[in-house]
Formats: structure tokens, C-alpha cells, sequence
């Protein structure tokens, strides 16, 4: 009898390692034919599971496969954010129909909150409807919001080391900037992405743990007001004469620059300034007790997909943690996530590889711990600092290149035979 094949599926923003997630569980199965048949890959997550669009992993060669790991975001397999919920009942139909007719045993599920969730949904589905598959999370996520506010179900995900590393580095070098042409540009205002969690915004400390910068650092859980912002600023240019300001991307920046209609209602259309130069903004209104302006930065979708500054930890982690959902699939059978826990016991950084039940992981949401923000409110703690420390690594990447570019892998477009007819997911539907 063949062995149940696979599918392995990708969803929400992409990260620096989330290939390697993919390579692990990839090389894990294909070492081990007698349990694991044909793999498979989602084309675009659980979309392409909905369309019946399955990559063929097996026309791609191992040498691609390895190269996976130094190939970031989601070009491989591609990603979605399609979620289902509560009322999608073709969807659930659908997706328990397209793993029947490829002979799917095992499904894994790299992603967050809303993946884990994702995949304790297929589980349930699989299980109420006769199938027998093991669906087995995988947590990714730059946020660093997967798990419990304890970190005793997931220490970190694999994807925030590197995102941490991206904005320390990113952070030293701004200030370079800042201190060389601080007499026309006293105040530079950086945004960092993290609309509710400030896990990003607060690797901002990395750059400068002795706080010999004139560095102010607000994470939307800290509660202060654009005003009181815009009084700690002049408060460190007459100490320092510049700063460099850290905002969150969800930063109450209140009622400033905010245009409205002549009912009151906010025109969202007028309004869609980023945090950071309405913060230059209101910043610019003010008198400086020093000569120049305030200017903005505000890093892209390269905090998440900059290779050339991924964390070898994360890189390694990543791996490990997809190698270890393909463990706990052939050994502990259906409804987990694999887990990253930090050895607490040791003086120096290390990790196991555990498991917990996706249940518990399914929409679960971490806070930045209110513990680790300073008493001044615009800093973060040394508690905080030994925490992420050691998620960023002490070494550069290696990146292969051909002609003085990067190397990424080719995952091979080969499409597995499809058995059933066309489908639209339920949420792409007019009317």
C-alpha cells in the first residue's frame, strides 16, 4: 500500500526563513518514502489547496530544495491570506474533497495566528468528515505575537530574530546619518512595522544597549500622546541637540492632520499619511531650540525579506522547527504545532523543539509584556534586551551568488493531474 502523500501550505506576511520552515519539512519527508508519499505544495497557501492547484515538489532536485534556505519571503510556493471562517461551509466542503481525491494524509501549515488556526480548522473538518490526515502547525511570524503571554507554549517564532536583526542594524546605521547631518536634520523619525505588538519597534534598543544614543522608542502599548512625544523631543534636542524617534506603524497619532466631511466622518482618502510623517509633521510645527527639521523613514516590506540580514539563528531555528512538525506528525499523530522553548536552566542561550496542541495556538495573540517597557514609557527594559539578544545572532548570513546576485531557489511549476472540476473560494464571489 503507498504511503499517504503530502501537503504543505504557506500563509500571511512572508519572512526571511519562512523557506526554511519549507526546506525542513521538505527534506524531513523525503527521507522517509515508506511514510510519506508524494509532496506537495498549496500554490498560494490554503488557495491553492481550494483551487486544487498542488505543486509537485518532486519535479524540483534537492539542490533547489537547499537552496531554500537562503531564499526569502515566499517566491517558492507563495503565500495568501485567506482565512476560513464561520458560514464558509463550501470552503470546508472543498478542501476535505481536494485531499481525498490526492490521497493526502498529512498537512502542515506554515504561519500565525490565523494559520494555526487555519490548520485546527482542517483537522476538526478532516476528522468529522472520514478522513484520516494529521494537520500539524508550523508558527511564523515577524511580530512575535504566536503564543501566550507566559512564552511557556512558544518561546519566539521563527521570523522575528531576523526582523529584529533588520532594525537594529537598520537603526545603527540611521544614526550614523543622523549624527553627520544633524544640523539640518536634528529629528529623524523612523517607523517600524507592528500595528499592535511592539516586538519590532523594541529591537530598536539592539542598536544601542549601553543607551548612548539620543534614542526615543514608542511602541504602540506604551500610551503616550503625539503631544507628549513632541515634548520628550525638545527635551533631547536641548540635551543632545538631535533624536532619532522610533514609532510603531500603530502609534496614536490622535486627531492630527486627520481631515473630516462635513458630517464629522473622517475622509480616509485625504487621511492615508503614515504614522512617521505625521509625526514629522506635527513634530515641524513646534520651535526647535536648535536650527533645522524633522524628517521621516519608514522601511518596507524589506524588514521582512532583506536576506543579506537574516539572523543565522532564525535561519537555523526555522529549519530545525519545520523538521521537528514533520517528527511530531509521524509520532504524535494529529492536532499540533511545533514549538520552540528556551532553556531557562542554562546561563547561556539555548533551545529545545517541543510541541503544543493547536487548539491552544488557533487565534492566539502575544502582547509586548508590560514588564519590558521602561518607566519612562519611550524605552524598553534590559529584561527585554537578554530576552532578544540572542535571536539576532553574531554572524552574516552567507548568501549564494551568480554574477554578483543572489541565488534563490526555482521551486519547478509542476502541477499535480487535477481530479476535480473548477472552483472560486467563497470569499472571491460577487454577491
Amino acid at each position: 500500500m503507498a504511503a499517504p502523500n503530502v501537503v504543505v501550505a504557506q500563509s500571511g506576511g512572508p519572512t526571511c526563513v519562512i523557506n526554511n520552515s519549507l526546506r525542513g519539512i521538505v527534506e524531513t519527508c523525503r527521507r522517509d518514502p515508506k511514510t510519506f508519499g508524494s509532496i506537495y505544495a498549496g500554490h498560494f497557501g490554503i488557495e491553492g489547496v481550494l483551487k486544487e492547484e498542488l505543486i509537485d515538489l518532486s519535479a524540483t532536485p534537492d539542490d533547489e530544495i537547499a537552496l531554500l534556505r537562503t531564499s526569502p519571503a515566499a517566491g517558492g510556493i507563495g503565500t495568501c491570506r485567506y482565512k476560513l471562517q464561520k458560514g464558509q461551509d463550501e470552503d470546508f466542503g472543498r478542501v476535505v474533497e481536494v485531499l481525498k481525491a490526492h490521497d493526502v494524509g498529512f498537512f502542515f501549515y506554515i504561519g500565525g495566528n490565523d494559520s494555526q488556526h487555519t490548520a485546527h480548522t482542517v483537522s476538526v473538518l478532516a476528522h468529522d468528515r472520514g478522513l484520516d490526515l494529521v494537520a500539524t502547525g508550523v508558527p511564523k511570524t515577524i511580530d512575535n505575537d504566536l503564543g501566550d503571554s507566559e512564552f511557556a507554549l512558544l518561546d519566539h517564532s521563527p521570523g522575528y530574530g531576523s526582523v529584529a536583526r533588520y532594525f537594529a542594524q537598520y537603526v545603527r546605521q540611521a544614526n550614523e546619518e543622523n549624527a553627520g547631518s544633524c544640523p539640518a536634520d536634528p529629528v529623524l523619525v523612523i517607523q517600524a512595522m507592528g500595528r499592535k505588538i511592539g516586538f519590532i519597534p523594541a529591537a530598536a534598543r539592539l542598536a544601542d544597549p549601553r543607551r548612548d544614543m539620543p534614542l526615543q522608542i514608542y511602541l504602540t502599548e506604551s500610551g503616550v500622546s503625539l503631544e507628549q512625544l513632541g515634548e520628550n523631543v525638545l527635551r533631547q534636542l536641548k540635551s543632545d541637540g538631535r533624536c532619532t524617534v522610533i514609532v510603531s506603524e500603530g502609534f496614536d497619532v490622535g486627531e492630527f492632520g486627520v481631515a473630516r466631511d462635513s458630517f464629522g466622518h473622517i475622509q480616509y482618502g485625504a487621511s492615508q499619511t503614515t504614522v512617521a510623517q505625521t509625526v514629522v509633521n506635527y513634530l515641524n510645527t513646534l520651535k526647535f531650540p536648535v536650527p533645522g527639521k524633522a524628517r521621516g523613514q519608514v522601511p518596507g516590506t524589506d524588514q521582512r525579506n532583506a536576506i543579506a540580514y537574516a539572523s543565522t539563528v532564525d535561519l537555523d531555528e526555522a529549519y530545525r522547527v519545520g523538521c521537528q512538525a514533520v517528527e511530531i506528525a509521524r509520532r504524535d499523530g494529529d492536532g499540533w504545532m511545533a514549538t520552540i522553548l528556551r532553556d531557562r536552566s542554562r546561563s547561556t542561550y539555548s533551545v529545545r523543539f517541543d510541541k503544543a496542541p493547536l487548539e491552544r495556538l488557533a487565534n492566539s495573540e502575544r502582547f509586548f509584556p508590560k514588564q519590558w517597557i521602561a518607566p519612562s514609557r519611550i524605552d524598553v527594559t534590559d529584561d527585554f534586551l537578554a530576552y532578544a539578544r540572542p535571536l539576532i545572532g553574531d554572524d552574516w548570513v552567507s548568501v549564494p551568488l551568480v554574477d554578483g546576485l543572489a541565488r534563490f531557489a526555482r521551486i519547478t511549476k509542476t502541477f499535480a493531474p487535477r481530479r476535480l472540476g473548477a472552483y472560486m473560494p467563497q470569499r472571491y464571489r460577487k454577491g
